[in-house]
């Protein structure tokens, strides 16, 4: 079993990809969203910090439109332009995803990301039953 989740309050997709997939009724697959606005489809920051903050809104409100929040999720995966900015884009992080409850994580430095951006983040959740 398949669903696609579609939601106006995150940006649209930018190419040939659904912005979450749910599997099985209950697993989450998320995209990897960058720091667009979905009303203007503009980048939003210039800084790694700022970035994240609008990439994390994003995610959030993909996942709710899964019936999911940010305790559901499970894994994440976060794309680096550059490893320099791990810290800010980590400070950033653990306001939504504390140490005692973080999902796993993998973390890595890209060549290059969509639009040039700072980051990307993926994530897989659990919808509770």
């Amino acid at each position: 079993m398949r669903e696609v989740i579609r939601t106006e309050a995150a940006p649209a997709p930018v190419g040939p990809y659904s912005q979450a997939i749910a599997a099985q009724g209950r697993l989450v697959f998320v995209a990897g969203q960058i720091p667009l606005h979905p009303e203007t489809g503009a980048i939003v920051g210039e800084d790694v910090a700022t970035q994240t903050e609008q990439v994390l809104a994003n995610l959030e409100a993909i996942l709710k439109a899964a019936g999911a929040t940010f305790a559901d999720v499970v894994k994440t995966t976060v794309f680096l332009a550059d490893m320099n900015d791990f810290v800010a884009m980590n400070g950033v992080y653990t306001r939504v995803f504390d140490e005692a409850t973080a999902p796993a994580r993998a973390c890595v430095q890209v060549a290059r990301l969509p639009k040039d951006v700072r980051v990307e983040i993926e994530c897989i959740a659990v919808v509770p039953a």
